[in-house]
């Protein structure tokens, strides 16, 4: 709705103010604001009070023409993404711009003679309306700006994380500072484990989506963070969290029943000590590798060390004979049926009974698998030294697969 002519010839009034209204604002009014006084000088004289200028002759040339143009909110947000990006908070930024609409409305006030109180109404209304335009584009821009520079400095520290932990950023001096690290740690690799009744062929399990994935492993990184008592470096890869919590930072005893009640699925936690920054790397491989050892040998989800597992840690490194001690499986590679029924038979100290019940057969049947696998392979799991070569057998075949154990949970 056009504003009235006593309403224009008001506003008209008011222009050779701008200048002034600029300083009032800058050097006045904003000092009161927690925080505007530290801002630098040339900051207050140059930038905010060219905007106050541009926002007051915005206002009053939308008083007095009688169609004005669209658009006159391009400079705020520019202002608003860079005051977004020095760090100036939200809530004095929009404090500056309500605080200025105040004084813009006592230089109506006082500009009005008596009689143009119709026209002062018609100029406060104008005021308002253009205000919450002003607001939301300010504030709009502002947090767009902010969650970008949020997710690149996130982003930066996910690639200074990831490289040190995998020994491609040598951890000097200047690194370990930005990264918070200095001295001993303890590195841990965590894991989330498929709910049993997961079907691999669709992939239908509580894990599932890489969304559903990232979510819990973000509730496990709180619950680590909660639990030592300090923001850990912590970087997810590959359906595998790793975390570096410094020395003196001591876990709660039921560490791993909070990760598991906060992402809702079983947990696997390993956990190796490094004796210096230059020893994260080895100890974050180690971790991984610990985890993957763990599943294959059957062992129940929980917490983990290098001890757990140090006899199977050992079978499964790689060396001249590992293609052939894996291959002693190769001619049941097929009959998935009596790879599981070696695996659950050795995870279960070669207990048939406990084997069936486990897999759900008779033990006649186990024994059957077991003869059958006897005869294919020429392994004996009932003697020590083929419990020990199908042992070996079993992880090296594993870590050839490019360690499905773990990355299957991602």
């Amino acid at each position: 709705m056009p504003l009235s002519d006593g309403a224009r010839v008001l506003a008209l009034r008011c222009e050779p103010k701008v200048n002034e209204l600029a300083r009032r604002m800058t050097r006045q009014s904003f000092e009161q604001l927690p925080g505007y006084a530290g801002l630098p000088d040339d900051v207050k004289d140059l930038e905010i009070a060219a905007t106050i200028r541009h926002g007051v002759r915005l206002f009053l040339r939308r008083a007095t023409e009688p169609h004005p143009g669209p658009g006159g909110l391009r400079l705020f947000r520019e202002r608003a993404a860079q005051r977004a990006e020095e760090g100036m908070p939200l809530h004095l930024l929009l404090r500056s711009h309500a605080l200025g609409m105040y004084v813009l409305w006592q230089s109506l006030r006082e500009t009005a003679e008596p009689g143009e109180e119709g026209a002062l109404i018609e100029l406060v209304d104008l005021l308002l309306q253009s205000h919450h335009s002003l607001v939301g584009a300010v504030a709009e821009t502002y947090m767009d700006e902010r969650s970008a520079l949020e997710a690149e400095q996130r982003e930066q520290r996910r690639s200074l994380v990831r490289g040190f932990l995998d020994g491609t950023l040598e951890p000097g001096r200047a690194l370990l500072e930005q990264l918070g690290l200095d001295g001993p740690a303890l590195v841990l690799a965590v894991v989330m484990e498929p709910s049993a009744d997961s079907d691999p062929e669709s992939g239908g399990s509580e894990l599932g989506s890489a969304v559903t994935v990232r979510r819990r492993m973000r509730r496990i990184q709180t619950v680590l963070d909660q639990g030592f008592g300090t923001e850990l470096l912590f970087l997810f890869d590959a359906g595998t969290g790793r975390a570096v919590v410094p020395q003196g930072c001591e876990p709660p005893g039921d560490l791993v029943e909070r990760l598991t009640r906060a992402c809702g699925a079983e947990v696997r936690v390993a956990a190796v000590p490094a004796a210096a920054p230059e020893a994260v790397p080895e100890a974050s491989r180690t971790a991984v590798e610990i985890l993957q050892v763990a599943r294959a040998c059957g062992l129940p989800p929980g917490l983990h060390s290098l001890d757990d597992v140090l006899l199977e840690f050992h079978l499964s490194r790689p060396g001249p004979s590992s293609h052939r001690i894996a291959a002693l499986l190769d001619p049941v590679a097929g009959r998935p049926e009596l790879l599981q029924t070696l695996r659950t038979h050795l995870a279960q100290h070669q207990d048939r009974r406990l084997t069936a019940a486990l897999l759900g057969l008779h033990p006649n049947t186990v024994d059957n698998r077991l003869a059958k696998l006897t005869e294919l392979t020429g392994l004996d799991p009932a003697s020590p030294r083929g419990a020990a070569l199908a042992i070996a057998a079993l992880l090296l075949r594993d870590s050839a697969a490019g360690a499905d154990g773990v990355s299957a949970a991602g």
